[in-house]
């Protein structure tokens, strides 16, 4: 092989980011080092040690079984289970969604844990950062490289067909261990970050619910444990059924093998896109005019009745149609606001009482037949004020959240080469 060919070679074979710091500017182009001249393999097994057993979740990370499924799974296998220790990485075979050639996290806070014998397990060599790594595969850098080796879907346990020695040929592109951890330096700032921003979220989402446990009447008592001064005496509130105080309606589905039905100026809301202010499909006035979908207008209270977002309560966003999984309501009076913030503090009950583990549906009916108490129309409306303005901040929040999630993965985006240049 000649020089120049060798030349052009080893050039295929290195990458460079669209982005890099100041001091590494002039650095040579990332390398690909393989997982196996990286790592090594972690196989200890646990034999009679009492150690949590552990699984993972995409997009969590590990989580104890009981945790994720109720009871220990371990059984006789418990034994063989290996021993992972802080710092060490665990790869899991298991597809899903957002990382569908299976997902890799490092342990980290849990001492000593005991992970299925299935998953494989590994640490890095000195030289290689450990925050550089855990990076790469949250970009699935992983997955992009071993989807050409899967020829099938899952097993009957659920994992993919992924043997030892085809994981350990995964290839990295890699810059000097000082770029590695400026990189991961970085962007651990901006997980913290990220964190803090999310508990706050979390805290404004328990003030509210504490809240509404407080501004809402328990069961069987006719006032709340708190109200505003103005209507410390004001009258007990009065029991009235959704029913009688609401219009209701439920939606169509176009049939979707009609092209022309689709593709329209109209929103079509299915129950995943309660108050979503977009939606993914939309209908023509063809399609809503040869189907049962129901036009639903900006502040009407909406249901899921059945499916995967059963209970789930929201204030449209925008108009638009919705379809059969959904219910509309709309108020006699001006009381929207109120009976969705009330029906949100129901939804608990609602759930517990009608859609047991997840197996029961509700039905228009069922949401009419609800029966709440209501105080004067003033005080509906300084409850609904109140509850709003907390809403309008855990959506500023929530967007805040979201920007910042939005920048860290064009940030990666930069940071690391293309994944799709990578070569086998």
């Amino acid at each position: 092989m000649t020089e120049a060919k060798k030349m052009t070679q080893k050039q295929k074979s290195a990458f460079t980011p669209k982005l890099r710091f100041p001091e590494f500017q002039n650095d040579s182009a990332w390398m690909p080092v393989t997982l196996r001249d990286v790592s090594v393999p972690v196989e200890e097994k646990v034999g009679d040690r009492k150690l949590t057993p552990v699984s993972i979740s995409a997009g969590i990370g590990f989580v104890p079984q009981a945790e994720k499924f109720g009871r220990d799974i371990s059984g006789n296998q418990y034994k063989q289970y290996t021993v992972v220790r802080d710092g060490d990485f665990v790869y899991n075979k298991g597809n899903s969604l957002r990382f569908p050639q299976g997902c890799i996290y490092q342990l980290r806070g849990w001492g000593e844990v005991a992970a299925p014998n299935v998953f494989i397990c590994f640490r890095l060599k000195e030289g290689y950062s450990d925050g550089f790594f855990q990076s790469c595969f949250e970009k699935n850098i992983h997955g992009i490289q071993l989807q050409r080796h899967i020829t099938s879907g899952a097993r009957s346990n659920g994992l993919l067909n992924i043997s030892r020695d085809t994981f350990f040929d995964i290839k990295i592109p890699t810059p000097s261990l000082a770029e590695q951890q400026k990189i991961a330096e970085c962007l651990s700032t901006l997980d913290e970050l990220i964190e803090a921003e999310s508990q706050k979220l979390d805290a404004l989402k328990d003030h509210k619910k504490g809240l509404m446990q407080q501004l809402f009447p328990r069961e069987d008592e006719t006032r709340p444990r708190l109200r505003f001064p103005e209507f410390q005496d004001a009258p007990e509130w009065e029991n009235k059924k959704i029913g009688d105080i609401c219009r209701s309606f439920s939606g169509g589905t176009p049939d979707t093998s009609r092209k022309e039905f689709y593709g329209g100026t109209i929103p079509f809301i299915r129950s995943a896109e309660l108050g979503k202010r977009s939606t993914e499909l939309s209908l023509t006035e063809l399609g809503l005019k040869n189907s049962a979908a129901k036009l639903v207008a900006k502040g009407d209270v909406l249901v899921a009745l059945y499916g995967a977002n059963s209970g789930d309560i929201a204030i449209a966003q925008l108009d638009g149609a919705i379809n059969q999984a959904i219910l509309c309501l709309r108020p006699y009076e001006d009381d929207g606001p109120f009976i969705y913030h009330y029906l949100s503090h129901k939804k608990d009950w609602l759930v517990a009482t009608y859609i047991q583990g997840g197996q029961g549906n509700l039905s228009g009916e069922i949401v009419k037949s609800i029966e709440l108490r209501f105080p004067e129309p003033v005080e509906q409306h300084r409850i609904a004020t109140c509850l709003s303005s907390l809403d309008n901040l855990i959506a500023a929040q929530s967007d805040k959240l979201e920007a910042l999630r939005t920048h860290k993965r064009g940030l990666m985006q930069q940071l690391f080469p293309n994944p799709s240049e990578f070569e086998s």
